[in-house]
């Protein structure tokens, strides 16, 4: 392979090359391996990396407007190599984030000591359509709200950027592992000789995050999984989750309350359960508390879990700390719980609810990135250099009408690395989404899932508008 037609931008950042073509000191050793691999030979890579996915039914779903689809993620053989150092950078800054952001959520719904302060505006966070009013007065255990977090990153020329804090339900991380599971088969000499961290030990570092999180300090606790059950989009992950842990997976009709404690069913007879790792929405949840509709829930849940007799991995009502309008202070809550200076900053963002950030997104639709507060996944967003006019001025009618529901951001020309596309290798847009857990102390596995927009020119990763995958392989010193 060859670099010969590879498109270097100078206003972009590269993360394996530099502006001369040249291969940065850290991938120096993965650039020369590309040169010498025939077209051929990475071929074949690329299409046992694309095997691997087949046979192990890694899948996700894609909802359209008719049915559901399945899909299985397109990944890139070729990884992206970060140094030690990076790492060190990001590991830190992550931590520290992650503690602001706990800090906040037990302060939202215990004293709102920041919003007496004026650090955040009251009716951002009441109005939050993700605050839960049902969690006032509740203490977790550890203090921890938020026990796994999956943060978005960035990097221009001018560092790492957070994109946004994934505080709910963050998923991907079974594809993180996937991914290095069949790229390191496809390049096993290489990965021997980069001294590459090791990822595939998050089960167990997530199973004793978990433990440490059990109701009263239980050595032992029972941990389940509960999925929404097999037609979720995330199924595949919740199946290979359960397994890392040693947890049952399970669906709510599997767990019944009693007497103010949370029992699962099984062949011997009720069980008792201390530490449920939830994918389920809140508003599912519990019957009783939320959407007396839901049939995904436990009744009777979450008085279970307010009385501490079961410990909700995370914990209702976190969403109101990843809500897009609240982004923009948590630099704030930074300096406010932690007296720090945060490692990691933000991506400068304007919230339509304030007139003067609304007027400048109405006269600069054609520059920006504007967001619906409530959507994820790529949806809901118009990318204005890359939309007509005629969708713009629709797009600008929705934002007129509820500018509370929408935030802008300047489009940001985010580091691209080389793909194999085509049988040639080109540059497309990455970003980064490590997994940080919380338990008495914070835990991070030295890599993440790097997420590829594949199609030429797009700046959306996300794998339901036509994103990939990429394995991020974190460097020994």
């Amino acid at each position: 392979m060859n670099f010969d037609s590879y498109n270097l931008d100078a206003a972009i950042y590269d993360e394996m090359l530099l502006a001369d073509g040249s291969p940065r000191e850290h991938s120096q050793r993965l650039y020369e391996t590309l040169l010498s691999l025939s077209p051929e030979r990475l071929g074949s890579v690329q299409e046992g990396v694309a095997r691997s996915f087949l046979h192990e039914g890694i899948f996700f779903t894609v909802y359209g407007d008719e049915e559901a689809q399945e899909r299985i993620i397109p990944v890139d053989c070729v990884p992206r190599v970060l140094s030690a150092s990076e790492w060190t950078l990001l590991d830190s800054g992550l931590a520290q984030r992650l503690r602001a952001l706990n800090r906040f959520i037990d302060d939202v719904y215990n004293g709102a000591h920041a919003i007496a302060d004026g650090v955040i505006p009251e009716d951002l966070v009441i109005g939050c359509p993700n605050y839960r009013p049902e969690m006032l007065g509740y203490s977790p255990p550890e203090g921890v709200w938020v026990g796994i977090c999956g943060s978005d990153l960035l990097r221009t020329h001018d560092g790492f950027f957070v994109l946004e804090d994934n505080l709910r339900s963050p998923s991907g991380v079974s594809y993180m592992i996937a991914t290095r599971n069949a790229v390191k088969a496809g390049l096993r000499r290489l990965y021997r000789a980069s001294r590459v961290r090791e990822v595939e030990h998050y089960g167990d570092l997530l199973q004793q995050t978990l433990r440490e999180l059990g109701p009263g300090g239980k050595p032992d606790p029972t941990i389940v999984l509960l999925s929404p059950g097999v037609y979720n989009a995330a199924f595949y992950e919740h199946m290979f989750l359960a397994h890392e842990i040693g947890a049952e997976l399970v669906e709510g009709r599997d767990l019944l309350t009693r007497d103010g404690f949370v029992y699962m069913r099984t062949t011997a007879g009720l069980r008792r359960v201390d530490v449920i790792y939830r994918r389920v929405d809140d508003l599912f949840l519990d019957p009783f508390a939320f959407r007396p509709d839901s049939m995904l829930g436990v009744p009777g849940l979450l008085d279970a879990c307010k009385r501490g007799n079961v410990t909700l991995v995370n914990a209702p009502g976190v969403g109101v700390a990843d809500d897009k309008s609240v982004y923009p202070y948590v630099p704030d809550m930074v300096r406010y719980y932690l007296g720090e200076e945060p490692i990691l900053g933000n991506v400068e963002t304007y919230l339509c609810r304030r007139p003067a950030d609304l007027e400048y997104t109405l006269d600069n639709l054609d520059e920006l990135v504007v967001k619906r507060v409530g959507e994820s996944g790529g949806y809901g967003m118009l990318v204005g250099p890359h939309a007509t006019p005629q969708e713009r001025e629709e797009y600008a009618e929705q934002v007129r009408a509820n500018p509370a529901d929408f935030i802008a951001q300047p489009v940001l020309t985010f580091s691209r690395a080389p793909c194999l596309v085509d049988g040639g290798l080109e540059p497309r847009h990455v970003d980064l989404r490590p997994f940080i857990l919380q338990g008495r102390e914070t835990r991070i596995v030295p890599g993440a899932f790097c997420r590829v927009a594949l199609r030429r020119g797009s700046l959306v990763v996300n794998s339901s508008q036509g994103g990939g995958g990429k394995d991020v392989w974190v460097l020994e010193e």
